[in-house]
């Protein structure tokens, strides 16, 4: 299965121009609020029209401005799962599902099917209850079971974590991948979690302002996020503006600091990345003086805020990340960071 996107939509001074492809597996986009990416779903889904473009799934055109081709949600064989679930309150679990059997005009089939979606999604006994006794995690289900049934060809969730407590949310994130890894067709997947992305996904299509600033697989995207906005979204805490020396050298002036770099340095060079994890006391190379700012506890981790003995003061703290049982009894008067670790961003 294979989606094809390439749509333009302004929305007073808002304009969304999104172009990507997905194909053979789970794919997020990852974006803040406000980006356009449940905009771009609704487009996906024809419950939206964009101003023009094209959207093709699996080799068939569900929307082609210059063709004038804008096939209603009904024929688009699209299954989407919103924020809420929209499960219908005045129905059992069992009537909810079998809404997505409309069509299937054999009774005997659609019980059969109901009977195997209601396994699948591990339902058994709460066929009879209604919405309002479920809990988080059973009602996901249950939507899930409703668009799932009915074979769409491509399934979007749009923020399927938003509605559950963070407890749960943990809980259901494997479960989630393994029932959509198991479902065996294209999944396009929205979220504003760099976590969720990561836990769930095979692709990653990073989303602000309206556009898609990258799209590589999920490990190759934290590795090289290629953007300072793409790395921000993934979670680097440390980002700051720099300037090509050679093949393999950048000077960072608000640090202060001249660092050797892996991966070869293209012009262009708009900033450097670092993520918090990276720092280590005993590393060799970029190794410079540091002072201690300051220490915030979590609850298996500590954050130290430290700055180069060089750099600016109007620069903010750079964040050191590291386990509790790893912690230094004294802190360190130098810190090095290894060359492969240092993130070009265009």
């Amino acid at each position: 299965m294979s989606l094809v996107v390439d749509i333009h939509k302004r929305l007073g001074a808002f304009h969304l121009d999104v172009a990507f492809e997905a194909e053979n597996g789970i794919t997020c986009l990852l974006g803040p609020s406000g980006c356009g990416k449940s905009y771009t779903l609704k487009c996906i889904a024809g419950i939206e029209r964009p101003d023009s473009g094209h959207i093709e799934l699996d080799g068939r055109v569900l929307f082609d401005s210059e063709q004038k081709i804008d096939l209603p949600p009904q024929k688009r064989q699209v299954g989407y799962l919103f924020q809420n679930y929209a499960l219908f309150p005045n129905m059992t679990v069992a009537q909810n599902i079998r809404c997505g059997l409309h069509r299937e005009k054999d009774k005997a089939l659609r019980e059969q099917r109901l009977r195997e979606m209601i396994r699948l999604m591990r339902l058994e006994g709460l066929e009879k209850h209604r919405p309002y006794q479920l809990s988080g995690g059973q009602a996901q289900r249950v939507a899930l079971a409703r668009i799932m049934v009915s074979e769409p060809k491509l399934l979007m969730l749009d923020e399927p974590f938003s509605a559950l407590d963070g407890h749960l949310r943990d809980l259901l994130k494997i479960e989630l991948r393994d029932i959509l890894r198991s479902y065996g067709r294209e999944v396009l997947m929205v979220t504003h979690s760099r976590e969720e992305a990561y836990n769930l996904s095979q692709e990653i299509a990073v989303m602000d302002a309206g556009q898609i600033l990258a799209q590589k697989p999920t490990k190759a995207l934290f590795a090289d996020p290629g953007s300072p906005q793409a790395a921000l979204l993934t979670g680097c805490k440390n980002i700051a503006p720099a300037v090509r020396i050679g093949p393999h050298a950048v000077v960072v002036p608000s640090w202060g600091v001249r660092l050797q770099t892996a991966a070869e340095v293209r012009e262009g060079l708009k900033a450097v990345g670092i993520r918090a994890h990276y720092f280590h006391p005993a590393a060799q190379q970029n190794r410079y003086p540091v002072t201690f700012v300051e220490e915030m506890e979590e609850p298996f981790e500590t954050i130290i805020q430290f700055r180069y003995d060089a750099q600016a003061p109007a620069s903010p703290p750079i964040w050191w990340r590291l386990p509790k049982d790893k912690k230094p009894q004294k802190f360190p008067e130098e810190m090095g960071i290894a060359p492969a670790n240092i993130l070009l961003l265009y």
